[in-house]
């Protein structure tokens, strides 16, 4: 049975639902219950981790049995196992849901496989509407499924040379007010920025997103990597989140407390000692890299040993974008396919 009007309605209702949730360690879900008729009976979606799942939520608002018959439309498939909550696909079963239409298939190996539950309980399942739109919204989410952390952009700026500032120690401004524009766009986008302690130390980041001087709606969260101690004083510590500091050059470790803390999206903002180890441990899906005309010359690369013995094992990039910013340029590159399988084959 095809996908009617009113489920196509209600999946688009669900998805605005969805979008209340907050990013974290679980997706964002929204839910919707229609009569056989097809009139709107309850709504839901989900809060956060250890609150009631999307269908859960529409489901509580009913009377018992008055979802008997009932089409549940919901964003992500309903998931077959026990955490902090139940398997949605037995509470839907239970309360007498008829018909179950879902945007995505659940790529956990755990949470997945809630449509064959369904279908096994006799509940008519259709899958797939609107599937663009419900992995536009949580793309995050699903990605860092994927990879098991959370997906990291590095960022640097430098000089047409090749240098991240000056034989003084000087950096600021390498770049222009755009390009400047434009990283704090793209920080806000993240849910948490890291850096290096030698970077806190030598310019006192704030670590914000700003358009100017006004914050922007969306902060990533601070993220100190590094053994050396962060001043009591520093900029950071007046970050709208409590900054995250962890006492190790350990960037697996790294990545699997953030993962577990729901931080999806990562962005490296340097510097170069930072941004070397992300890349030499292979750990950048992104680079974003921000090219002044100015030479500086002397010693201060932009980056520092990545693990590149020779022209043989360079890490190659695909280029997603010459984007030009004012006086300057930003390439937008990934690593190359060549690249990734080499990482896979190693893991």
């Amino acid at each position: 049975m095809a996908v009617n009007a009113a489920e196509r309605t209600a999946m688009s209702r669900a998805l605005e639902l969805a979008a209340r949730g907050p990013r974290g360690a679980n997706p964002q879900v929204g839910a919707v219950i229609l009569s056989s008729t097809g009139d709107v009976l309850a709504e839901g979606w989900h809060r956060g981790a250890g609150t009631p799942h999307a269908e859960v939520d529409a489901l509580s608002k009913l009377a018992p049995g008055a979802a008997h018959g009932a089409t549940a439309v919901v964003t992500l498939e309903p998931c077959n196992h026990t955490g902090r909550t139940g398997p949605c696909a037995v509470a839907l079963i239970e309360a007498g849901v008829a018909r179950v239409v879902y945007a995505l298939d659940d790529p956990g190996a755990v949470s997945g496989g809630g449509a064959e539950r369904l279908r096994a309980a006799g509940v008519e399942v259709e899958s797939g509407e609107q599937a663009d739109a419900a992995g536009a919204l949580i793309e995050g989410w699903l990605t860092a499924q994927r990879l098991g952390r959370p997906h990291v952009t590095v960022k640097w700026a430098q000089s047409l040379d090749g240098r991240a500032a000056a034989a003084d120690g000087s950096s600021q401004w390498i770049t222009g007010p755009v390009a400047r524009a434009d990283v704090h766009r793209r920080r806000a986008e993240a849910d948490a920025i890291a850096v290096g302690t030698g970077t806190v130390l030598a310019d006192d980041p704030a670590l914000t997103a700003r358009d100017g001087d006004t914050l922007l709606p969306h902060q990533p969260v601070p993220v100190v990597i590094g053994t050396r101690s962060t001043p009591e004083d520093a900029a950071v510590h007046r970050h709208p989140h409590p900054p995250l500091f962890f006492d190790t050059h350990d960037l697996a470790a790294v990545m699997a407390d953030l993962h577990g803390r729901g931080i999806q999206r990562l962005f490296v903002e340097g510097g170069p000692t930072l941004a070397s180890a992300f890349l030499a441990a292979g750990l950048a899906d992104q680079v974003l890299a921000y090219i002044a005309p100015v030479l500086l010359g002397g010693e201060r690369l932009a980056l520092t040993d990545i693990g590149v013995p020779s022209i043989a094992a360079a890490r190659r990039l695909t280029v997603d974008g010459w984007v030009p910013l004012g006086d300057d340029l930003l390439v937008v590159a990934r690593p190359a396919e060549e690249n990734e399988s080499h990482n896979e084959g190693a893991a």
